[in-house]
């Protein structure tokens, strides 16, 4: 399956004025559950149908970006209407759980995620989860930088792609600011900005541009790779990938994850309980692995084809909460020049 292009986070400041549209699956009858879904329809509508199957009751789902949701449902408090926030990025749930608009999810949900991958507070748990990679051409790299760091080195001037507006790549100068600090992280900006990456719509792009030799490198997720050699074979695509080691900041994993809503009527918070179990049951986490190629986050699900056990990974220790200081990155963003 072919991910639809992610939605750029720029936008947050607007997010007063978003109004997304509710999807039905099932009739007009009033929905048991409404969740407010950052991922795609395109992506998890076959899960939501299943889901709607195995909760027996209507579910209305709210798309949008994650960020803006998230700032939404801070904005709506206990008046809101959703009982469930699907969010695409953990920084989202990090800004919900430090407002304390999240309830408290029961150990026996909690338990079945590594809590690398969940919410320190209790409060949200990851579902799938995906690692920030290097992409490059062998041609042209022999051997791939082992350090995201080295990207600022001058052999590496115009020779990188990247999607500056892409919520990862958001979410790992996030990530950076957090485990380095903020004047590390401008300073690799800066760096980043001097040697003249090359800005792409989305990653797919990138891994095109890299696959083709545009560039000589490119800074992206693992599944794109993995979704490329499934769709048109391995012999098809040059380019490769690299997981970066030793707790690189470049290596990042990052998770989609869910959380209930405090203020939900007691039916909803049940329904939505549910649902969180559900998304963790071997059915959904085989859904990601397979169709999407993320890491699923339940122990006993193994992962696609060729790619790498999770538990093999060398990736920075981070609470992944802390990713919710998007606002701050967006800002330092704008000051290198790179939005």
């Amino acid at each position: 399956m072919r991910r639809p292009l992610a939605r750029t986070l720029t936008a947050v400041a607007a997010a007063a004025l978003l109004v997304p549209a509710l999807a039905s699956c099932g009739s007009d009858e009033p929905a048991g559950l409404v969740i407010y879904s950052g991922r795609n329809e395109n992506l998890v509508k076959p899960l939501i149908e299943k889901l709607e199957k195995h909760l027996g009751t209507n579910v209305e789902v709210r798309y949008g970006d994650s960020a803006e949701l998230s700032a939404q449902l801070l904005e709506e408090g206990d008046k809101t209407e959703a009982g469930l926030f699907l969010s695409q990025d953990a920084g989202a749930l990090g800004a919900l759980s430090k407002e304390q608009r999240l309830a408290p999810l029961p150990k026996t949900t909690l338990d079945k995620v590594a809590p690398a991958h969940r919410g320190s507070a209790g409060d949200w748990t990851g579902v799938s989860g995906r690692v920030r990679v290097l992409g490059y051409h062998p041609g042209k790299v022999p051997t791939p930088p082992s350090s995201v760091h080295e990207l600022v080195k001058p052999e590496w001037k115009g020779k990188i792609g990247f999607v500056p507006t892409n919520a990862s790549f958001q979410a790992f100068v996030t990530g950076m600011r957090v485990l380095e600090g903020d004047d590390a992280a401008r300073t690799w900006l800066k760096g980043l900005k001097a040697n003249e990456p090359k800005a792409y719509e989305n990653n797919l792009k990138v891994l095109d541009a890299v696959d083709k030799g545009e560039v000589s490198l490119g800074l992206l997720n693992h599944y794109y790779w993995y979704e490329q050699v499934a769709e048109k074979g391995a012999d098809k695509v040059t380019a490769k990938i690299h997981y970066l080691p030793k707790g690189d900041p470049g290596g990042l994993v990052n998770v989609a994850g869910v959380g209930i809503l405090k203020g939900a009527d007691k039916k909803q918070a049940e329904y939505a309980q549910k649902a969180v179990d559900y998304l963790l049951s071997a059915d959904s986490q085989k859904y990601f692995a397979e169709e999407t190629k993320e890491y699923p986050l339940v122990a006993g699900v193994k992962t696609a084809e060729g790619v790498p056990p999770l538990e093999t990974l060398q990736p920075p220790k981070i609470d992944l909460g802390k990713l919710d200081s998007l606002k701050q990155t967006l800002a330092m963003l704008q000051e290198v020049g790179l939005v």
